[in-house]
Protein backbone atom coordinates (compact mmCIF):
# COMPACT_ATOMS: atom_id res chain seq x y z
CA UNK A 1 0.00 0.00 0.00
CA UNK A 2 1.42 3.42 -0.88
CA UNK A 3 2.52 5.31 2.22
CA UNK A 4 2.29 8.88 3.35
CA UNK A 5 5.91 9.98 3.60
CA UNK A 6 7.58 12.97 5.20
CA UNK A 7 8.23 15.78 2.76
CA UNK A 8 11.59 15.25 1.05
CA UNK A 9 14.06 17.93 0.16
CA UNK A 10 14.61 17.83 -3.60
CA UNK A 11 17.14 20.21 -5.09
CA UNK A 12 15.59 19.67 -8.54
CA UNK A 13 12.43 21.59 -7.66
CA UNK A 14 11.75 25.01 -6.29
CA UNK A 15 8.86 27.42 -6.17
CA UNK A 16 9.29 29.79 -9.14
CA UNK A 17 9.18 33.52 -8.84
CA UNK A 18 5.83 34.89 -10.03
CA UNK A 19 4.55 38.14 -11.43
CA UNK A 20 1.77 40.04 -9.63
CA UNK A 21 -0.72 38.32 -11.92
CA UNK A 22 0.58 34.92 -10.90
CA UNK A 23 2.33 34.09 -14.16
CA UNK A 24 5.66 32.23 -13.89
CA UNK A 25 8.79 34.25 -14.54
CA UNK A 26 12.22 32.70 -14.84
CA UNK A 27 12.85 29.70 -12.63
CA UNK A 28 16.49 29.02 -11.77
CA UNK A 29 15.59 25.38 -11.08
CA UNK A 30 12.81 24.37 -13.49
CA UNK A 31 10.91 21.16 -12.87
CA UNK A 32 12.28 17.87 -14.12
CA UNK A 33 9.66 15.19 -13.61
CA UNK A 34 8.90 11.59 -14.46
CA UNK A 35 5.20 10.77 -14.18
CA UNK A 36 3.21 7.57 -14.70
CA UNK A 37 -0.47 7.69 -15.64
CA UNK A 38 -2.57 4.55 -15.22
CA UNK A 39 -5.44 4.51 -17.71
CA UNK A 40 -5.29 5.59 -21.37
CA UNK A 41 -8.85 6.81 -21.74
CA UNK A 42 -9.81 10.48 -22.16
CA UNK A 43 -9.10 11.25 -18.48
CA UNK A 44 -5.56 9.87 -18.61
CA UNK A 45 -4.72 11.40 -21.99
CA UNK A 46 -6.08 14.82 -21.01
CA UNK A 47 -4.08 14.68 -17.78
CA UNK A 48 -0.87 13.83 -19.64
CA UNK A 49 -1.36 16.56 -22.22
CA UNK A 50 -2.18 19.21 -19.60
CA UNK A 51 0.81 18.15 -17.50
CA UNK A 52 3.21 18.26 -20.46
CA UNK A 53 2.02 21.74 -21.45
CA UNK A 54 2.08 23.06 -17.88
CA UNK A 55 5.62 21.93 -17.15
CA UNK A 56 6.88 23.10 -20.54
CA UNK A 57 5.32 26.55 -19.96
CA UNK A 58 7.45 26.85 -16.82
CA UNK A 59 10.62 25.94 -18.70
CA UNK A 60 10.79 22.45 -17.22
CA UNK A 61 10.76 18.96 -18.70
CA UNK A 62 8.54 15.98 -17.98
CA UNK A 63 8.68 12.36 -19.08
CA UNK A 64 5.21 10.77 -19.11
CA UNK A 65 4.39 7.08 -19.44
CA UNK A 66 0.74 6.20 -20.04
CA UNK A 67 -0.18 2.64 -19.00
CA UNK A 68 -3.32 0.74 -19.92
CA UNK A 69 -4.45 -2.83 -19.34
CA UNK A 70 -5.81 -2.96 -22.90
CA UNK A 71 -3.58 -3.22 -25.99
CA UNK A 72 -5.19 -0.14 -27.59
CA UNK A 73 -5.65 3.39 -26.24
CA UNK A 74 -8.77 5.59 -25.81
CA UNK A 75 -10.60 3.57 -23.15
CA UNK A 76 -14.23 4.70 -22.97
CA UNK A 77 -14.14 6.15 -26.48
CA UNK A 78 -13.16 2.81 -28.02
CA UNK A 79 -15.02 0.48 -25.66
CA UNK A 80 -17.82 2.50 -24.05
CA UNK A 81 -19.47 4.56 -26.80
CA UNK A 82 -22.01 3.02 -29.17
CA UNK A 83 -20.60 2.41 -32.68
CA UNK A 84 -23.31 4.57 -34.29
CA UNK A 85 -22.03 7.69 -32.49
CA UNK A 86 -19.38 8.99 -34.92
CA UNK A 87 -19.88 12.52 -33.61
CA UNK A 88 -18.80 11.57 -30.08
CA UNK A 89 -16.09 9.28 -31.39
CA UNK A 90 -14.68 12.32 -33.21
CA UNK A 91 -13.04 13.13 -29.89
CA UNK A 92 -10.57 10.41 -30.88
CA UNK A 93 -9.04 12.82 -33.40
CA UNK A 94 -8.11 15.20 -30.59
CA UNK A 95 -6.79 12.39 -28.36
CA UNK A 96 -4.79 11.02 -31.29
CA UNK A 97 -3.06 14.37 -31.77
CA UNK A 98 -2.12 14.48 -28.08
CA UNK A 99 -0.51 11.04 -28.14
CA UNK A 100 1.02 11.51 -31.58
CA UNK A 101 2.81 14.67 -30.40
CA UNK A 102 5.42 12.46 -28.71
CA UNK A 103 5.35 13.97 -25.22
CA UNK A 104 3.44 10.97 -23.84
CA UNK A 105 4.63 7.37 -24.23
CA UNK A 106 1.81 4.83 -24.51
CA UNK A 107 2.39 1.39 -22.97
CA UNK A 108 -0.60 -0.89 -23.50
CA UNK A 109 -1.42 -4.45 -22.42
CA UNK A 110 0.11 -3.69 -19.01
CA UNK A 111 -2.11 -4.23 -15.99
CA UNK A 112 -1.09 -2.43 -12.83
CA UNK A 113 -1.47 -4.89 -9.98
CA UNK A 114 -0.64 -7.88 -12.16
CA UNK A 115 2.23 -7.03 -14.51
CA UNK A 116 3.55 -4.15 -12.46
CA UNK A 117 2.74 -2.84 -8.98
CA UNK A 118 2.10 0.68 -7.76
CA UNK A 119 5.25 0.31 -5.64
CA UNK A 120 7.18 -0.42 -8.85
CA UNK A 121 5.84 2.79 -10.36
CA UNK A 122 6.46 4.92 -7.28
CA UNK A 123 10.06 3.70 -7.20
CA UNK A 124 10.58 4.96 -10.77
CA UNK A 125 8.42 8.08 -11.03
CA UNK A 126 8.00 11.32 -9.13
CA UNK A 127 4.23 10.95 -9.28
CA UNK A 128 1.57 8.43 -10.31
CA UNK A 129 -1.86 9.50 -11.60
CA UNK A 130 -4.68 6.96 -11.47
CA UNK A 131 -7.21 7.38 -14.30
CA UNK A 132 -8.73 3.90 -14.47
CA UNK A 133 -12.31 5.10 -14.90
CA UNK A 134 -15.43 3.06 -14.22
CA UNK A 135 -16.28 0.09 -16.42
CA UNK A 136 -18.40 -2.08 -14.11
CA UNK A 137 -22.16 -1.83 -13.63
CA UNK A 138 -23.52 -0.30 -10.45
CA UNK A 139 -25.67 -2.73 -8.49
CA UNK A 140 -29.47 -2.74 -8.61
CA UNK A 141 -30.62 -4.24 -5.33
CA UNK A 142 -33.94 -5.87 -6.16
CA UNK A 143 -35.00 -9.52 -5.84
CA UNK A 144 -34.37 -11.63 -8.93
CA UNK A 145 -31.76 -9.31 -10.44
CA UNK A 146 -29.34 -12.25 -10.79
CA UNK A 147 -31.71 -14.48 -12.75
CA UNK A 148 -30.53 -15.77 -16.14
CA UNK A 149 -31.59 -13.20 -18.71
CA UNK A 150 -30.64 -10.27 -16.46
CA UNK A 151 -27.62 -8.29 -17.68
CA UNK A 152 -25.55 -5.26 -16.87
CA UNK A 153 -25.59 -2.51 -19.47
CA UNK A 154 -21.81 -2.09 -19.18
CA UNK A 155 -21.30 -5.72 -20.15
CA UNK A 156 -23.56 -5.35 -23.19
CA UNK A 157 -21.81 -2.14 -24.24
CA UNK A 158 -18.44 -3.90 -23.90
CA UNK A 159 -19.75 -6.69 -26.14
CA UNK A 160 -21.06 -4.50 -28.96
CA UNK A 161 -17.92 -2.35 -28.77
CA UNK A 162 -15.65 -5.38 -29.17
CA UNK A 163 -13.93 -5.36 -25.78
CA UNK A 164 -11.36 -8.16 -25.83
CA UNK A 165 -12.19 -9.48 -22.35
CA UNK A 166 -15.90 -10.29 -22.81
CA UNK A 167 -17.49 -13.29 -24.58
CA UNK A 168 -17.78 -13.09 -28.36
CA UNK A 169 -21.46 -14.04 -28.38
CA UNK A 170 -24.44 -12.37 -26.73
CA UNK A 171 -27.91 -13.93 -26.23
CA UNK A 172 -30.47 -11.92 -28.21
CA UNK A 173 -33.22 -14.52 -28.23
CA UNK A 174 -35.81 -12.51 -26.26
CA UNK A 175 -38.50 -10.68 -28.25
CA UNK A 176 -39.42 -8.31 -25.40
CA UNK A 177 -36.65 -6.64 -23.40
CA UNK A 178 -36.57 -4.16 -20.52
CA UNK A 179 -33.89 -1.52 -20.00
CA UNK A 180 -33.92 0.07 -16.54
CA UNK A 181 -32.44 3.56 -16.47
CA UNK A 182 -32.92 7.00 -17.99
CA UNK A 183 -29.37 8.04 -18.87
CA UNK A 184 -27.34 8.09 -22.08
CA UNK A 185 -26.13 4.53 -21.54
CA UNK A 186 -29.72 3.29 -21.22
CA UNK A 187 -30.58 4.94 -24.54
CA UNK A 188 -27.46 3.51 -26.21
CA UNK A 189 -28.42 0.03 -25.06
CA UNK A 190 -32.04 0.46 -26.09
CA UNK A 191 -31.14 1.90 -29.50
CA UNK A 192 -28.68 -0.87 -30.34
CA UNK A 193 -31.17 -3.53 -29.22
CA UNK A 194 -33.96 -2.00 -31.32
CA UNK A 195 -31.88 -1.14 -34.37
CA UNK A 196 -31.65 -3.46 -37.37
CA UNK A 197 -28.14 -4.80 -37.96
CA UNK A 198 -28.15 -3.47 -41.52
CA UNK A 199 -28.18 0.06 -40.12
CA UNK A 200 -24.95 -0.62 -38.20
CA UNK A 201 -22.95 -2.09 -41.07
CA UNK A 202 -21.34 1.22 -41.95
CA UNK A 203 -19.90 1.61 -38.43
CA UNK A 204 -16.79 0.04 -36.88
CA UNK A 205 -18.89 -2.66 -35.21
CA UNK A 206 -16.93 -5.96 -35.04
CA UNK A 207 -17.98 -8.81 -37.33
CA UNK A 208 -19.04 -11.08 -34.45
CA UNK A 209 -21.31 -8.34 -33.09
CA UNK A 210 -22.85 -7.68 -36.49
CA UNK A 211 -23.59 -11.39 -36.87
CA UNK A 212 -25.19 -11.48 -33.41
CA UNK A 213 -27.40 -8.48 -34.13
CA UNK A 214 -28.46 -9.92 -37.49
CA UNK A 215 -29.78 -12.99 -35.65
CA UNK A 216 -31.54 -10.94 -32.96
CA UNK A 217 -35.17 -11.77 -32.18
CA UNK A 218 -35.86 -8.48 -30.40
CA UNK A 219 -39.09 -6.75 -31.42
CA UNK A 220 -39.96 -4.59 -28.41
CA UNK A 221 -37.60 -2.69 -26.13
CA UNK A 222 -39.08 -1.09 -23.00
CA UNK A 223 -37.09 1.66 -21.25
CA UNK A 224 -38.13 2.47 -17.68
CA UNK A 225 -37.34 5.56 -15.65
CA UNK A 226 -38.19 6.18 -12.01
CA UNK A 227 -38.84 9.87 -12.63
CA UNK A 228 -40.85 11.81 -15.18
CA UNK A 229 -40.18 12.77 -18.81
CA UNK A 230 -38.58 16.08 -17.84
CA UNK A 231 -36.20 14.48 -15.33
CA UNK A 232 -34.35 12.29 -17.83
CA UNK A 233 -30.57 12.23 -17.65
CA UNK A 234 -29.90 11.80 -21.35
CA UNK A 235 -29.19 14.68 -23.69
CA UNK A 236 -31.56 16.09 -26.33
CA UNK A 237 -29.24 14.81 -29.04
CA UNK A 238 -29.41 11.26 -27.67
CA UNK A 239 -33.19 11.53 -27.49
CA UNK A 240 -33.62 12.83 -31.03
CA UNK A 241 -31.46 10.02 -32.39
CA UNK A 242 -34.04 7.50 -31.20
CA UNK A 243 -36.60 8.95 -33.57
CA UNK A 244 -34.19 8.63 -36.49
CA UNK A 245 -33.77 4.85 -36.27
CA UNK A 246 -35.28 3.26 -39.40
CA UNK A 247 -38.23 0.87 -38.99
CA UNK A 248 -38.54 1.51 -35.25
CA UNK A 249 -41.60 3.18 -33.72
CA UNK A 250 -41.35 5.22 -30.50
CA UNK A 251 -44.25 4.38 -28.18
CA UNK A 252 -45.24 6.72 -25.33
CA UNK A 253 -47.96 6.25 -22.71
CA UNK A 254 -50.39 9.18 -22.46
CA UNK A 255 -50.65 8.79 -18.68
CA UNK A 256 -46.93 9.58 -18.31
CA UNK A 257 -47.49 13.00 -19.84
CA UNK A 258 -50.67 14.04 -18.03
CA UNK A 259 -50.56 17.67 -16.88
CA UNK A 260 -46.93 17.89 -18.01
CA UNK A 261 -45.65 21.43 -18.47
CA UNK A 262 -42.40 23.29 -18.20
CA UNK A 263 -41.68 25.37 -15.13
CA UNK A 264 -40.83 29.03 -15.51
CA UNK A 265 -37.18 29.50 -16.40
CA UNK A 266 -36.74 25.98 -17.76
CA UNK A 267 -33.55 25.41 -19.72
CA UNK A 268 -33.40 25.22 -23.50
CA UNK A 269 -32.40 21.58 -23.08
CA UNK A 270 -35.67 20.76 -21.32
CA UNK A 271 -37.64 22.67 -23.96
CA UNK A 272 -36.04 20.60 -26.73
CA UNK A 273 -36.74 17.38 -24.83
CA UNK A 274 -40.41 18.27 -24.36
CA UNK A 275 -40.81 19.26 -28.03
CA UNK A 276 -39.29 15.93 -29.05
CA UNK A 277 -41.72 13.99 -26.86
CA UNK A 278 -44.66 16.02 -28.15
CA UNK A 279 -43.64 15.39 -31.76
CA UNK A 280 -43.55 11.65 -31.15
CA UNK A 281 -46.96 11.68 -29.45
CA UNK A 282 -48.42 13.58 -32.38
CA UNK A 283 -46.88 11.25 -34.95
CA UNK A 284 -47.99 8.05 -33.24
CA UNK A 285 -46.95 4.64 -34.54
CA UNK A 286 -46.33 3.76 -38.17
CA UNK A 287 -46.49 -0.03 -38.13
CA UNK A 288 -42.70 -0.50 -37.93
CA UNK A 289 -41.39 -4.01 -37.33
CA UNK A 290 -39.77 -2.98 -34.03
CA UNK A 291 -40.93 -0.74 -31.21
CA UNK A 292 -39.12 1.23 -28.52
CA UNK A 293 -41.39 1.98 -25.55
CA UNK A 294 -40.44 4.80 -23.16
CA UNK A 295 -42.02 4.41 -19.72
CA UNK A 296 -41.78 7.00 -16.94
CA UNK A 297 -42.80 7.04 -13.26
CA UNK A 298 -41.79 3.37 -12.85
CA UNK A 299 -39.49 2.17 -10.03
CA UNK A 300 -38.26 -1.45 -10.25
CA UNK A 301 -39.38 -3.64 -7.34
CA UNK A 302 -38.37 -7.13 -8.49
CA UNK A 303 -37.30 -9.15 -11.49
CA UNK A 304 -39.81 -11.95 -11.94
CA UNK A 305 -39.20 -15.55 -12.93
CA UNK A 306 -38.24 -18.98 -11.64
CA UNK A 307 -35.46 -20.31 -13.83
CA UNK A 308 -34.99 -17.20 -15.95
CA UNK A 309 -36.38 -13.69 -16.41
CA UNK A 310 -40.10 -13.65 -17.15
CA UNK A 311 -40.94 -10.06 -16.29
CA UNK A 312 -40.26 -7.05 -14.09
CA UNK A 313 -42.48 -5.72 -11.31
CA UNK A 314 -42.60 -1.94 -11.01
CA UNK A 315 -44.18 0.45 -8.55
CA UNK A 316 -45.82 3.45 -10.09
CA UNK A 317 -44.29 6.68 -8.76
CA UNK A 318 -45.38 10.31 -8.60
CA UNK A 319 -43.98 13.58 -7.24
CA UNK A 320 -45.28 14.80 -3.87
CA UNK A 321 -46.09 18.42 -3.05
CA UNK A 322 -42.36 19.14 -2.70
CA UNK A 323 -41.45 17.52 -6.01
CA UNK A 324 -39.91 14.45 -4.35
CA UNK A 325 -40.65 11.27 -6.30
CA UNK A 326 -42.30 8.63 -4.14
CA UNK A 327 -44.01 5.29 -4.65
CA UNK A 328 -47.79 5.28 -5.01
CA UNK A 329 -48.30 1.67 -3.95
CA UNK A 330 -49.60 0.70 -7.38
CA UNK A 331 -47.71 -2.33 -8.71
CA UNK A 332 -47.44 -3.32 -12.36
CA UNK A 333 -45.94 -6.48 -13.84
CA UNK A 334 -44.42 -6.05 -17.29
CA UNK A 335 -43.74 -9.33 -19.17
CA UNK A 336 -40.25 -9.41 -20.70
CA UNK A 337 -37.70 -12.17 -21.27
CA UNK A 338 -34.57 -10.12 -20.67
CA UNK A 339 -33.66 -7.11 -18.55
CA UNK A 340 -30.69 -4.74 -18.74
CA UNK A 341 -29.82 -2.53 -15.79
CA UNK A 342 -28.37 0.82 -16.79
CA UNK A 343 -28.37 2.54 -13.42
CA UNK A 344 -24.79 3.77 -13.49
CA UNK A 345 -21.20 2.60 -13.43
CA UNK A 346 -18.91 1.62 -10.58
CA UNK A 347 -15.25 2.58 -10.37
CA UNK A 348 -12.40 0.21 -11.14
CA UNK A 349 -10.12 -0.36 -8.12
CA UNK A 350 -6.36 -0.41 -8.51
CA UNK A 351 -4.48 -3.05 -6.53
CA UNK A 352 -2.79 -1.53 -3.47
CA UNK A 353 -4.41 1.88 -3.98
CA UNK A 354 -7.00 3.23 -1.52
CA UNK A 355 -10.59 2.61 -2.60
CA UNK A 356 -13.98 3.71 -1.31
CA UNK A 357 -16.24 0.68 -1.75
CA UNK A 358 -19.37 2.69 -1.01
CA UNK A 359 -18.85 5.38 -3.63
CA UNK A 360 -16.79 3.29 -6.05
CA UNK A 361 -13.99 5.87 -6.26
CA UNK A 362 -10.43 6.35 -5.07
CA UNK A 363 -10.73 8.68 -2.06
CA UNK A 364 -9.13 12.01 -2.79
CA UNK A 365 -9.22 15.72 -2.12
CA UNK A 366 -9.31 17.57 -5.45
CA UNK A 367 -7.23 14.84 -7.03
CA UNK A 368 -4.75 14.25 -4.21
CA UNK A 369 -5.31 10.63 -3.12
CA UNK A 370 -5.95 10.02 0.58
CA UNK A 371 -6.07 6.71 2.43
CA UNK A 372 -9.25 7.64 4.31
CA UNK A 373 -11.45 10.62 5.09
CA UNK A 374 -9.44 13.29 6.85
CA UNK A 375 -6.11 11.56 6.23
CA UNK A 376 -3.06 13.30 4.79
CA UNK A 377 -2.52 12.91 1.03
CA UNK A 378 -0.55 9.90 -0.12
CA UNK A 379 2.69 11.40 -1.38
CA UNK A 380 2.97 11.46 -5.15
CA UNK A 381 -0.34 9.67 -5.81
CA UNK A 382 -3.18 11.41 -7.67
CA UNK A 383 -6.50 10.57 -9.35
CA UNK A 384 -8.49 12.04 -12.19
CA UNK A 385 -11.64 11.27 -14.18
CA UNK A 386 -14.45 8.99 -13.07
CA UNK A 387 -12.26 7.12 -10.60
CA UNK A 388 -11.76 10.49 -8.89
CA UNK A 389 -15.28 11.93 -8.87
CA UNK A 390 -17.59 9.07 -9.81
CA UNK A 391 -19.19 8.18 -13.17
CA UNK A 392 -21.02 11.44 -13.76
CA UNK A 393 -20.73 14.08 -16.45
CA UNK A 394 -19.87 13.96 -20.12
CA UNK A 395 -16.51 13.13 -21.68
CA UNK A 396 -15.62 16.80 -22.00
CA UNK A 397 -15.87 17.25 -18.24
CA UNK A 398 -12.80 15.10 -17.75
CA UNK A 399 -10.63 17.85 -19.21
CA UNK A 400 -11.49 20.41 -16.52
CA UNK A 401 -11.27 17.62 -13.98
CA UNK A 402 -7.72 16.83 -15.11
CA UNK A 403 -6.75 20.50 -14.90
CA UNK A 404 -7.55 20.52 -11.18
CA UNK A 405 -5.52 17.37 -10.50
CA UNK A 406 -2.54 18.54 -12.54
CA UNK A 407 -2.55 21.95 -10.86
CA UNK A 408 -2.12 20.24 -7.49
CA UNK A 409 0.56 17.88 -8.81
CA UNK A 410 2.59 20.77 -10.22
CA UNK A 411 2.14 22.78 -7.02
CA UNK A 412 3.38 19.82 -4.97
CA UNK A 413 6.36 19.43 -7.28
CA UNK A 414 7.21 23.12 -7.01
CA UNK A 415 7.01 22.87 -3.22
CA UNK A 416 9.32 19.84 -3.15
CA UNK A 417 6.60 17.54 -1.80
CA UNK A 418 7.05 14.66 -4.23
CA UNK A 419 9.02 11.56 -3.31
CA UNK A 420 12.24 11.25 -5.27
CA UNK A 421 12.41 8.11 -7.50
CA UNK A 422 14.99 5.60 -6.28
CA UNK A 423 15.30 3.63 -9.52
CA UNK A 424 16.57 5.46 -12.57
CA UNK A 425 16.30 2.71 -15.18
CA UNK A 426 13.59 2.73 -17.84
CA UNK A 427 10.43 0.85 -16.86
CA UNK A 428 10.72 -1.07 -20.14
CA UNK A 429 13.61 -3.02 -18.62
CA UNK A 430 11.30 -4.25 -15.86
CA UNK A 431 8.54 -5.14 -18.31
CA UNK A 432 11.00 -7.02 -20.53
CA UNK A 433 12.41 -8.83 -17.50
CA UNK A 434 8.89 -9.95 -16.58
CA UNK A 435 8.14 -10.89 -20.20
CA UNK A 436 5.20 -8.53 -20.46
CA UNK A 437 4.01 -8.21 -24.06
CA UNK A 438 3.43 -4.48 -23.92
CA UNK A 439 2.21 -2.50 -26.90
CA UNK A 440 3.29 0.98 -27.97
CA UNK A 441 1.98 3.96 -29.93
CA UNK A 442 3.61 2.68 -33.11
CA UNK A 443 1.91 -0.63 -32.42
CA UNK A 444 -1.45 1.10 -32.13
CA UNK A 445 -0.88 2.85 -35.46
CA UNK A 446 -0.21 -0.56 -37.01
CA UNK A 447 -3.39 -2.02 -35.45
CA UNK A 448 -5.42 0.98 -36.57
CA UNK A 449 -4.14 0.63 -40.13
CA UNK A 450 -5.01 -3.07 -40.04
CA UNK A 451 -8.57 -2.36 -38.87
CA UNK A 452 -9.04 0.27 -41.55
CA UNK A 453 -7.79 -2.23 -44.09
CA UNK A 454 -10.44 -4.70 -42.95
CA UNK A 455 -13.02 -1.98 -43.47
CA UNK A 456 -11.73 -1.15 -46.95
CA UNK A 457 -12.20 -4.80 -47.90
CA UNK A 458 -15.96 -4.19 -47.64
CA UNK A 459 -15.88 -1.99 -50.75
CA UNK A 460 -15.54 1.14 -48.62
CA UNK A 461 -18.90 0.64 -46.92
CA UNK A 462 -17.17 0.36 -43.54
CA UNK A 463 -14.59 2.78 -42.19
CA UNK A 464 -12.96 0.10 -40.09
CA UNK A 465 -13.66 -3.30 -38.57
CA UNK A 466 -12.46 -3.75 -35.01
CA UNK A 467 -10.13 -6.59 -34.14
CA UNK A 468 -11.56 -8.15 -30.97
CA UNK A 469 -9.29 -10.92 -29.59
CA UNK A 470 -6.61 -9.54 -27.26
CA UNK A 471 -3.97 -11.91 -28.56
CA UNK A 472 -4.59 -10.83 -32.15
CA UNK A 473 -4.43 -7.15 -31.19
CA UNK A 474 -1.12 -7.69 -29.41
CA UNK A 475 0.33 -9.74 -32.27
CA UNK A 476 -0.51 -7.06 -34.85
CA UNK A 477 0.73 -4.26 -32.58
CA UNK A 478 4.05 -5.97 -31.84
CA UNK A 479 4.74 -7.42 -35.28
CA UNK A 480 7.27 -4.75 -36.31
CA UNK A 481 9.14 -4.74 -32.99
CA UNK A 482 9.37 -8.54 -32.95
CA UNK A 483 10.67 -8.54 -36.52
CA UNK A 484 13.52 -6.22 -35.45
CA UNK A 485 14.45 -8.23 -32.36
Amino acid sequence: MPRTLPAPTDSRTSHPSRSPKGQPLTDPNPLTLRVAIVGAGPAGIYAGNILANSVAAGGGTVSIDLFDSLPAPYGLIRYGVAPDHPRIKGIVNSLHEMLDAGSIRFLGNVEVGRDIAIDDLQARYDAVILATGAIRDAALDVPGIDLPGSYGAADFVAWFDGHPDVPREWPLDAAEVAVIGNGNVALDVARVLAKHAVDLRSTEVPDNVLAGLEASRVTDVHVFGRRGPLDVKFTPIELRELGEVPDVDIVLAAEDFAELELAAGSSNQLKVILRTFQAWRTRGTTGASRRLHLHFWHAPVAVLGDERVEGVRFERTAPDEHGVVRGTGELRDIPVRAVYRAVGYYGTPVVDAPFDNTRGVIPNVEGRVIAASGAAPVRGLYATGWIKRGPVGLIGHTKSDAMETIAHLVADAEAGLLAVPVIGSDVLELLDEREVSYTTWDGWLALEAHERGLGAAHLHTRERVKVVPRGEQVEISRADSLALS
